[in-house]
């Protein structure tokens, strides 16, 4: 490690500037310079790269996100913020399928299909047996069929769960739930005819599917448990992610998508582009809670929120704490407001105020595009829904949507957060009396 001891301008340089916020050329120890730049040939050569891959994900973008979700398969972040931009460029990602999935993320015509390898507690072993078994005697056509074909050695019980809690096995038998109560009873099925051809012994159905092309298969004898209704939505969901890391088939805040975008317009992958203390709204899922007890007796809490599109930390100190501690609860969905702090080169959310997605409510105000323009009418819109404003969080919360009315087509536009409003019914009831069309929503209204 060199000891810078200076630094100095070098003036104008053959190199192009990366554009840091200091100064980047150094005099070190040995009287040699060091720079951030890159030189024009390094510059041209990623220049060229970054062409190349705009020219990919442009011209064959399945086949380039399915490449780059399998390249980052370890990180989890990373892959449910790419699970994110597919479902923005209209690509979506399908579980895995025990008959149709690779070792890798795989592109189909238009969609992405999940990789065995990403599957947690499904080893490689057992993937290459289930794909040997498959390309050997064809698709798998029940669990049954899966288990009697296969060594339950290699793809064991551990395995056989996972793959039924992330979907595997959706295509044959959409209840989860159900595959699971027959699991146990199937397995030592199979395993017991495991041991009859060990020793050259088959059993009545085997001789009779020998004699009779009709006889019915080898695994339609095997036991099923009593009929169960499937999981839960919410179940499913929590089953999924503990395999796969993320949700996958769904997501609790799939049904809020489209108003959560105008709502909250900054996603949690692009909190780190956020200036520090900027205040932001967001529609999150609480996946974790800590609570915290202070040296003062006080309560507060970190938190792990995530969105659609990645994770952040949040931290609910004392004070807010008193005030929405009942909605900082593990599995909540929420609209949160706080602020972007920076701490030890990371980003968190000093959480202010909180409140669940079925109690946010907006206000929808409709302005013809002639009266868009219109100075006179847009001041007096601004006089009125500062009258109905609060103070500080806690008080004006209710955003306000603009729906600016053409004579073919409509924009949505979410005013500033300086045109909250306190109470929604009050601000529709003076925004009519001043001739404005407006009405109060709820946002799973919207999202319907």
């Amino acid at each position: 490690m060199v000891k810078i001891v200076s630094r100095r301008s070098l003036g104008i340089q053959p190199v192009y500037d990366l554009g840091l916020a200091q100064d980047h050329n150094f005099l070190v120890a040995n009287g040699l310079i060091a720079s951030n730049c890159f030189n024009k040939s390094h510059s041209t050569a990623y220049g060229y790269v970054t062409y190349q891959t705009a020219y990919l994900k442009a011209n064959y973008p399945v086949e380039y996100m399915a490449a780059l979700l399998t390249a980052n398969s370890g990180d989890q972040d990373k892959v449910q913020r790419y699970i994110a931009t597919c479902i923005n460029m209209g690509i979506e990602v399908e579980p895995p399928d025990i008959n149709r999935s690779g070792v890798d993320f795989t592109p189909l015509e238009k969609n992405i299909l999940f990789g065995l390898s990403a599957v947690r507690n499904v080893g490689q072993g057992a993937i290459e047996a289930l794909i040997a078994a498959r390309e050997e005697d064809g698709p798998f056509v029940s669990l049954a069929d899966l288990c009697d074909r296969i060594d339950s050695r290699v793809v064991n019980r551990r395995a056989l769960e996972a793959l039924i809690h992330s979907g595997g096995f959706d295509e044959m038998e959409p209840n989860r739930h159900q595959l699971v109560k027959d699991l146990e009873l199937i397995l030592e099925w199979a395993q017991s005819r495991a041991k009859d051809r060990a020793i050259g012994q088959g059993n009545l159905f085997d001789v009779m599917s020998t004699a009779v092309a009709e006889a019915p298969a080898a695994y339609e004898s095997a036991p099923k448990a009593p009929p169960v209704e499937d999981y839960q939505e919410s179940d499913k969901l929590r089953l999924e992610k503990e395999i796969l890391g993320f949700y996958i088939s769904n997501h609790p805040l799939r049904e809020v998508e489209r108003p959560a975008r105008l709502m909250a317009p900054i996603s949690l992958a692009n909190l780190e582009d956020q200036p520090e203390n900027t205040t932001v709204s967001a529609i999150v899922l609480l996946t974790e809670v800590k609570p915290i007890i202070t040296k003062k007796g006080d309560r507060m809490a970190i938190v792990q929120a995530e969105d659609l599109t990645g994770k952040a930390e949040g931290v609910v100190f004392p004070k807010s704490f008193e005030r929405i501690g009942e909605h900082i609860e593990t599995d909540l969905r929420l609209m949160i407001w706080g602020k972007v702090d920076r701490r030890d080169d990371r980003i968190q959310l000093i959480i202010e105020d909180a409140e669940p997605i079925e109690e946010v409510r907006f206000v929808m105000v409709e302005i013809p595009a002639q009266d868009a323009g219109n100075i006179q009418r847009q001041q007096q819109l601004r006089d009125l829904l500062r009258q109905q404003s609060g103070e500080g969080f806690g008080g004006a919360k209710v955003s306000v949507v603009a729906k600016i009315q053409g004579q073919h087509q409509s924009q949505l536009v979410r005013l500033g957060p300086q045109f909250r409003v306190q109470d929604e019914r009050a601000a529709v009831h003076a925004l009519s009396q001043a001739g404005f069309q407006a009405q109060s929503s709820g946002l799973l209204n919207a999202s319907a």
